[in-house]
């Protein structure tokens, strides 16, 4: 996935970021096969699932939105954008529910007031993925 960028000074414009389709095969490759309650790279798997789950109903489903991550090179972060039809949805995931009252970077909002922002854990996931 690439990152997305409007050209602000402070935005990466080449950076990428991959998923896995499937979970299993980069569990095998990481050398990590444990329950998600045992791992420590909980976080980085939830948001590798919830992503490509995403992206799979996008395509199931003829959308044509489109995607990228946001990142400054003050290491601000934005794990999942969105855009269809002009309208800029920013997404966070947070395995952990407690976690979970993450904040927008504010340079984020300075650059893109219009954008939504949403916050999404295992409890609000169906909304996000239905």
């Amino acid at each position: 996935m690439g990152s997305f960028s409007r050209n602000l000074r402070n935005e990466l414009k080449a950076s990428r970021k991959i998923y896995f389709w499937d979970l299993g095969i980069r569990n095998f490759l990481i050398g990590n096969l444990a329950q998600v309650e045992n791992r420590s790279d909980a976080g980085a798997l939830w948001e590798n699932f919830i992503i490509a789950e995403r992206l799979k109903r996008n395509s199931y489903s003829d959308s044509i939105a489109q995607y990228w991550f946001w990142r400054t090179q003050q290491q601000k972060e934005i794990d999942y954008l969105e855009e269809v039809n002009g309208q800029l949805d920013a997404y966070e995931f947070k395995w952990n529910d407690k976690k979970a009252n993450v904040r927008v970077p504010e340079s984020f909002t300075k650059a893109y007031p219009e954008a939504t922002f949403h916050v999404i854990t295992p409890k609000s996931a169906d909304e996000f993925l239905l």
